[in-house]
């Protein structure tokens, strides 16, 4: 297979970038493993005329050096001092010949956010390295990468200093959806079935990494035990790694993920705020629009009346977060723990609450199932405050034709068939949510299922069936 596999519209932005007759400056972001330097490095290859890294949880001095060695393999000059201004006016003097001849300079700076240690002086020397001689060159390409969002939004997308709109574009790389994780699968010679792949999705999800780190002659019980739960497992630290990476001080971002973990249908800020007994103004607004923008978090709005309609609600759809918090805690030491509970309750249950959080990931393949991808849609679960047991439904989509498509999620490892108790809570649910919203749109009660319904005397009230398959279209 192609060593880069997909990401075709990324791959055509940079493309169109290198091509586009001006100077860029290129900010490229997204969760950790998802194949940000493999892109650029895959995709530019010897495109790239300069290439440097920051190194992870490093000083000054350590990242200075290491910036220094890739000028000094590069051929640049050997000037005196050791600041970031040295170094991009360095990285100036070699560059300068290239750029005045009108050939394309690619530079390419990596982890650029561990480059930024405190008191460096590193965001004023990039500043004037780019607004004082690089962006006077339309064959000049800046193309800079992290893991850290916080910092890339914060120092580069949303800068307020120096930098403020000087990023000409910004990638951002989201995981593998199933269907590319089911390509990818196969390119790689994993003869998997697509319930194999839709599993492996609930528990890692799309992400490229941790899907390269598959055996193609493991089946998927194998593959979750040896990634996972074996001891000095390769994904058994893959989480405080991970927030780690992410952000300079992972901790109040651990608090919210954890405690999202605990509400499947979402929290208010203010629920948030509550629980946590953080503050709820602009820093917790800006950690939930951080972990937004690393594909950790949701948001949306909802017609409970209890919640302002401006008012948004948060909701943790990470899968290898909800994986990992689920099980971590119950302190599991059986390095085949997959393999030994296929079929049990504990397994089942998980499983279909990830079943729902894969559903949220493939909303655009769900719209298209059911015929209405041209058309306005929201998207949002709904739990009842007001009936006991509270009435919840797993997804509602809100068309803007006037109809409402009630989804309820099941997993099951054949056709699902619904009972007559289960009727009853569906009938009751569709009531509940009629009564609290005061809605007046038509209701149309829609199974999303693995294998499909089993049709008995109790599914004449589902108007639309959806299947596994629909979320790999």
């Amino acid at each position: 297979m192609s060593a880069l596999f997909g990401r075709e519209q990324e791959k055509a932005q940079l493309s169109q970038l290198l091509n586009s007759g001006k100077a860029e400056f290129v900010a490229v972001y997204g969760r950790r493993r998802v194949g940000k330097t493999f892109l650029i490095k895959e995709h530019l290859g010897d495109q790239i005329t300069f290439y440097a890294s920051g190194v992870l949880n490093e000083k000054t001095h350590t990242q200075v050096k290491a910036f220094m060695q890739a000028l000094d393999s590069y051929g640049a000059p050997i000037l005196q001092g050791e600041t970031w201004m040295d170094m991009f006016y360095s990285l100036r003097k070699l560059l300068q010949p290239k750029a005045e001849s009108g050939e394309t300079c690619v530079i390419f700076i990596d982890e650029m956010p561990c480059l930024d240690t405190p008191r460096s002086g590193f965001v004023p020397a990039l500043d004037y390295f780019w607004n004082t001689w690089a962006s006077n060159y339309s064959n000049v390409k800046l193309i800079v990468c992290g893991s850290a969002t916080s910092w890339m939004i914060k120092n580069l997308i949303d800068s307020h200093g120096g930098l403020h709109d000087r990023i000409t574009g910004t990638i951002h790389l989201h995981p593998f959806t199933l269907k590319e994780c089911e390509q990818y699968l196969s390119e790689r010679r994993v003869l998997w079935n697509r319930n194999m792949v839709l599993q492996f999705y609930m528990v890692f999800g799309g992400i490229p990494f941790y899907l390269s780190l598959v055996n193609p002659k493991e089946s998927l019980p194998q593959a979750v035990d040896r990634l996972y739960f074996r001891k000095d497992a390769p994904l058994s630290g893959e989480y405080s790694r991970m927030l780690a990476s992410l952000f300079r001080s992972p901790e109040p971002y651990r608090k919210i993920i954890e405690v999202l973990s605990q509400h499947k249908h979402g929290m208010t800020r203010d629920d948030i705020s509550d629980e946590l007994k953080m503050k709820t103004g602009g820093n917790l607004s800006k950690l939930l629009k951080e972990l937004e923008q690393c594909d950790f978090v949701r948001s949306f709005f909802t017609r409970e009346k209890k919640i302002k309609r401006t008012e948004k609600v948060y909701q943790l759809t990470d899968m290898f977060c909800l994986f990992h918090i689920h099980f971590a805690k119950k302190g599991i030491t059986d390095g085949n723990y997959w393999q030994n509970h296929l079929n049990t309750s504990d397994l089942n249950t998980w499983q279909g609450i990830a079943y729902e959080r894969v559903a949220l990931h493939h909303i655009e393949p769900i719209k298209k199932a059911l015929g209405i991808d041209r058309i306005g849609v929201e998207y949002y679960a709904w739990r009842s405050k007001f009936s006991t047991p509270a009435s919840q439904i797993d997804l509602l989509l809100d068309r803007a034709d006037g109809i409402v498509n009630l989804c309820e999620i099941k997993y099951s490892q054949g056709e699902y068939a619904i009972k007559e108790g289960e009727e009853k809570k569906l009938n009751t649910r569709q009531r509940n949510f009629i009564s609290e919203t005061e809605s007046r749109q038509a209701i149309r009660l829609t199974m999303i299922t693995s294998y499909g319904l089993k049709h008995n005397t109790h599914s004449s009230e589902v108007a639309e069936e959806l299947t596994m398959d629909d979320l790999f279209d």
